[in-house]
């Protein structure tokens, strides 16, 4: 231990020494290039840009060796780091370019090697504009190609076509990547400070059951809490519900008159959604009736405790209901409802009126944002609030108090101009500065029946979703015993095997598709085990989880493997597969910038297939063919299975998929 500590000393003091003279180095070539005696201006600079990457790389190398006692244990984003490596090759080819452009893709074809950067036409054009310059793009992509930096990870650059930059990855980068990821688990680099994201998805409404439309609120907004939290942000999942509002008046009433004992013995209210539309229909034919519920209106919002007490007691019936729901789809939701907002509605007013932004019209205090046509009506011709008094009230409370970083809703589509109207109030009243703080609209498209109209059941009604996966539930068994998966599978299985495709899948066929637009609701695509489905990467999962099981090998035996045996990809379908695991963390940077949960299931298809490929064509067990007995174990292979496997599992937590063992 001793001889190691001096080693890391002396490797420390040498870095230091060298760190120390690089930003002398760096110091002595910028006064250099300032006073203008340099014979060679451009070559200082490409030199110069050179040693600030030399030097950035030494200082990281420094800094983890510093705190060896919590190294860095992350994925790298092999496309972040080639957009590094670009950006400081293309800053010293072309020093005077503002903000170049940093265009770096996977190839998409073997032949054009790993990834390509196609900056160079995007240069040809602004060195036109900007400086009335004609250079080709081939050129400008031979200049960037004698720039790059030494770095780790790039074997060599081709110019290809009209200024392609073709990237091929050094192979003993791509397996220490693999090694590590298998060692440390998947995980992703610490994005830095850790930051507060609200993300407001489900929000049904109080005594009413949840439908079809709820669906894709509940499965998208848990989705991308997921992605969240495992990238490293605090994230607080709310459920915006709809607990307030004139219709409590005629629920509190029709309660009165069917249990009038409600103080001191609880309701027995079986059927929320008949207890509601009974009350709907007294409320809109019995004028006493109707006259009554305006006064418990009155008498709820005065908080005066009796009503209280009625609007908990419809509240918590219908809470049992949603809990159902939530319990099926594993989602957890913190429960903050409009009544939360309540008293917070005065000063929203109050703020508004003493900024100068208050109109009256005919007894009504509206809001008028710039861009938008439509005011905002904030407290009604009778006094009363009104939803957009609400959702301001919502926004600012989740900006001032919760401290958001970042606010996404995930709400449908046909709120999409109320809620831009919203943030831009927001902003025009001074709440937020968008540039600082990112508030975002995740709309999402309809569910459509697969007669490609709004989903319904056959009399008509909107399809109540715990019906729907009741459904789900009778149509995978049914699945599961079509491919006699009760003869091989013990009762428990099989029941774990019938909810992780019937749930899976609902969920799946959902994520799956561009959330903005609408998608068809089909059971028998959902179910089908071939494609681009939540059935086929269950089912393509579990094979993969057997191999080594098969083979009896167990898991310590692969943790020792991992560190222990070198990653081989001198095949091309073990190099094809090793890449795309690797993609994982550029796959989630993507969502997290545009919020598309369908990049992640495309991609998951994507390394399912890759897989299936390198199984087909690289031997990971060895048998006898006589006697079936194993005769080797490509350990190496294995390793590139069990990668598979984890990047797979992470993806379906992600998604809300629970995968099983056997299927």
């Amino acid at each position: 231990m001793e001889v190691q500590v001096a080693q890391c000393a002396e490797r420390l003091q040498r870095q230091e020494k060298e760190i120390k003279f690089l930003t002398a180095e760096v110091d002595r070539l910028k006064n250099y290039g300032c006073l203008g005696v340099s014979p060679n201006l451009e070559g200082l600079r490409e030199e110069n840009a050179k040693l600030k990457y030399r030097l950035n790389v030494l200082q990281k190398s420094l800094q983890e060796e510093r705190s060896r006692s919590k190294p860095s244990k992350g994925m790298i984003n092999i496309n972040s780091r080639l957009q590094d490596i670009f950006g400081v090759a293309i800053k010293a080819a072309y020093p005077d370019l503002e903000n170049p452009p940093l265009l770096v893709t996977p190839s998409q074809q073997s032949k054009f090697g790993d990834y390509q950067c196609n900056s160079a036409m995007s240069i040809t054009q602004i060195l036109l504009k900007t400086k009335e310059q004609k250079v080709s793009p081939r050129e400008i992509a031979d200049k960037i190609a004698r720039n790059i930096p030494d770095n780790e990870c790039i074997a060599k650059i081709e110019i290809a076509g009209p200024g392609f930059i073709n990237v091929h990855l050094k192979k003993d980068f791509v397996s220490k990547q693999l090694s590590s990821m298998l060692v440390n688990g998947v995980q992703l680099p610490a994005l830095g400070e850790r930051k507060k994201v609200v993300i407001d998805f489900s929000s049904p409404n109080i005594a009413k059951e949840m439908h079809v439309g709820h669906l894709r609120s509940t499965i998208i907004g848990e989705s991308m809490c997921r992605l969240f939290e495992f990238v490293g942000f605090d994230v607080l999942r709310l459920n915006h519900l709809g607990d307030w509002g004139t219709q409590f008046g005629m629920l509190i009433a029709h309660l009165q008159d069917k249990f009038p004992d409600y103080l001191t013995v609880s309701p027995p209210i079986g059927d929320l959604q008949a207890f509601y539309k009974e009350s709907k229909r007294r409320f809109d034919t019995e004028e006493e009736f109707k006259k009554h519920a305006y006064r418990c209106v009155v008498l709820l919002q005065s908080k005066n405790p009796d009503f209280i007490k009625a609007w908990k007691l419809i509240c918590d019936v219908s809470r049992k209901e949603f809990q159902k729901i939530y319990d099926c789809l594993d989602v957890t939701i913190i429960e903050r409802g409009e009544s939360y907002y309540q008293d917070k509605m005065n000063d929203i007013v109050k703020e508004f009126e003493e900024g100068g932004f208050v109109q009256v019209d005919d007894g009504r205090k509206i809001v008028f944002v710039p861009g938008y046509s439509v005011p905002l009506t904030i407290v009604k011709s009778d006094g009363g609030f009104t939803y957009d008094t609400s959702d301001l009230a919502a926004l600012k409370q989740r900006l001032f108090e919760e401290k958001a970083d970042y606010i996404i809703y995930v709400v449908d589509s046909g709120q999409a101009v109320h809620l831009q109207t919203i943030f831009a109030a927001g902003q025009m009243i001074g709440w937020y500065d968008p540039k600082v703080t990112r508030v975002t609209h995740a709309a999402f498209g309809v569910v459509l029946g697969e007669d490609k109209k709004k989903f319904k059941t056959r009399s008509g009604d909107t399809v109540r979703l715990i019906d729907l996966l009741q459904e789900g539930l009778k149509r995978s068994m049914d699945k599961l015993k079509e491919k006699e998966r009760d003869k091989v599978l013990t009762p428990e299985e099989l029941k774990a095997a019938q909810t992780s495709v019937a749930f899976g899948c609902i969920k799946y066929a959902d994520l799956s598709h561009n959330r903005i637009n609408d998608y068809i609701f089909s059971f028998d695509k959902m179910l089908d085990d071939r494609g681009n489905t939540a059935a086929y990467l269950l089912y393509a999962f579990t094979r993969i989880r057997s191999i080594a099981r098969l083979a009896n090998i167990g898991e310590e035996t692969l943790q020792k493997a991992a560190t222990q045996t070198e990653i081989i990809l001198d095949h091309e379908k073990e190099w094809k597969l090793g890449k795309c695991i690797l993609r994982f963390p550029e796959i989630l940077q993507k969502i997290l910038d545009d919020l598309l949960l369908h990049t992640l299931c495309d991609y998951l298809y994507e390394l399912a297939t890759t897989f299936t490929e390198f199984y087909d064509n690289c031997y990971c067990v060895e048998k006898d063919r006589q006697s079936g007995k194993i005769v080797k174990v490509n350990m190496w292979r294995m390793l590139l299975c069990e990668a598979t496997a984890a990047v797979m599992a992470k993806g379906f937590d992600i998604l809300g998929i629970k995968p099983v063992q056997k299927m």
